[in-house]
């Protein structure tokens, strides 16, 4: 430790405390400096000075100082640093101060300003995605498709006129994330039968969104059969035609698009 004492400076501040704190901070003229070039420093080093830390710690974190002005009871110890930022070189000097115990205490940059140097870099946080609202569309199975159809060749104009209305809003939207197509049918028919056919007219209104230039990467197809009615007081016993008639809100499909609008 006689070596590390001896390597710093003993009189160039004023006045200092028994708790390590100068009346006066003085810092020694750079071209003084027995390491002549200075350091870079590790900033991860010297961002762990802080009070309290001994001067064997302070060597292992910095090296040794910089200056040499006495042989005896030193009390501070001073630095010239240099520093790479935006393509140039800062040189600061940086001075710990010891208090009776030799505990560093205080600590003084010079230009003030270097103390800056050692902020932690402020990571960029991403933005946050825009919120994504899903907008619904229910078109009627009966105005795309003739009774108990479902392929391209059934389609009817009116329903495919509605389906490229549907495909213009959501070309229009500012970011398009998901759309999902479901098909539904009434509850006349087997459940496989049903299910089959709900399926088969989503995937013909996904193509045909498709061909009115909907990325097909956006478009999923799926199949619901009977098994979410709109309405479910229609009558077993209705004549057929009735029943039909009855059921007819249920027989749909469902567009359901997220989109950043």
């Amino acid at each position: 430790m006689g070596l590390l004492s001896a390597c710093g400076t003993r009189h160039v501040s004023r006045d200092i405390s028994a708790d390590g704190v100068p009346g006066e901070v003085v810092f020694p003229a750079p071209e003084r400096a027995v390491l002549k070039d200075g350091t870079f420093p590790n900033l991860d080093n010297l961002r762990l000075v802080a009070p309290g830390v001994g001067k064997e710690q302070l060597y292992h974190l910095l090296g040794r100082p910089h200056f040499r002005e006495g042989y005896a009871g030193v009390r501070e110890w001073d630095y010239l640093f240099h520093f790479r930022r935006d393509g140039s070189v800062t040189t600061c000097q940086y001075k710990v101060i010891f208090d009776q115990n030799y505990l560093a205490r205080s600590f003084y940059w010079q230009p003030q300003t270097c103390g800056e140097l050692l902020r932690e870099p402020v990571a960029m946080v991403p933005a946050a995605p825009a919120a994504a609202t899903t907008r619904n569309f229910s078109v009627s199975a009966d105005a795309l498709f003739a009774f108990g159809r479902a392929g391209a060749g059934d389609l009817q104009a009116g329903g495919r006129a509605e389906v490229a209305r549907i495909a213009g809003e959501l070309r229009n939207a500012k970011t398009l994330r998901a759309v999902r197509v479901i098909g539904h049918t009434d509850l006349i028919g087997s459940d496989q039968a049903n299910q089959a056919l709900s399926r088969q007219r989503a995937e013909t209104v996904r193509q045909l969104l498709i061909d009115e230039g909907v990325p097909a990467r956006a478009i999923s197809a799926e199949g619901r059969g009977e098994s979410e009615p709109v309405v479910g007081n229609c009558e077993a016993s209705m004549q057929r035609s009735a029943l039909i008639a009855c059921l007819q809100p249920n027989r749909r499909v469902e567009i359901k698009a997220d989109v950043e609008e």
